[in-house]
């Protein structure tokens, strides 16, 4: 059976910015990891074939998650950078090139269902694929230091969110590419887009925030109270 959807999940991340202590997907939020949130809408959907969450080396906070939801991922060793934690996950798939991957972020716990459905139906038919993202709504000031050097046009502009979704096939060579050229992709439409190509922009919802900074906890248990998650 080929189109299938998978998923995969890197959480290999330092968590520079979390000021020290767990690495930010093993923080509490209601209750459970960041984690344990961020894989909830894909881990068990009869909609996915299976996915893969790519874990640091000498990872000491996977161990700790439920065994029902670990019984239900495959694993891998992530890598210094988000793209060679993507290209393992993907690596532990036996998903065909034609193949659906959904790549989302271990910080991401509030992803709405809705916008997962969105997603999903909006790329099935794209010849590229795509990935959740919102229009930009702020004034941006680029910076020279402490002082603005300059604002900035919003009009065009999105913030990438995930997930993100692309072919198997595709990905993997995008992912290849930019490793074998230097580059290091912030994320995967970043990489399809080195091959030519012009991911479809599917928009998603400000509920879909990044834990990023201790203050950004609180921020996603509001979100996930305004999805009516209980924990």
């Amino acid at each position: 059976m080929s189109d299938r959807l998978w998923f995969v999940v890197p959480a290999a991340g330092a968590s520079r910015r979390m000021g020290g202590g767990p690495p930010k997907q093993y923080l509490k939020c209601l209750g459970r990891s960041v984690l344990e949130w961020a894989l909830a809408p894909f881990a068990g959907n009869a909609r996915f074939a299976g996915g893969a969450v790519a874990l640091a080396a000498g990872d000491g906070g996977w161990s700790g998650l439920p065994a029902a939801l670990r019984e239900q991922v495959r694993t891998a060793t992530g890598g210094a950078e988000r793209a060679d934690s993507v290209l393992a996950g993907l690596r532990v798939l036996p998903a065909a090139d034609d193949d659906w991957i959904l790549v989302h972020d271990a910080a991401r716990p509030c992803l709405p269902p809705a916008d997962l459905d969105r997603l999903i139906e909006a790329c099935e038919g794209d010849a590229v694929g795509g990935l959740l993202a919102l229009p930009v709504a702020d004034t941006l000031k680029r910076a020279d230091g402490t002082r603005v050097a300059a604002t900035v046009a919003r009009e065009g502009l999105w913030r990438a969110l995930t997930p993100q979704m692309f072919r198997r096939g595709l990905l993997e060579r995008a992912l290849e590419a930019a490793a074998r050229s230097g580059a290091t992709p912030g994320d995967e439409a970043t990489a399809i887009e080195g091959l030519g190509q012009r991911p479809l922009l599917v928009e998603g919802s400000a509920l879909n925030v990044k834990v990023t900074r201790p203050s950004d906890l609180a921020l996603a248990a509001a979100c996930l109270a305004a999805l009516g998650v209980a924990a």
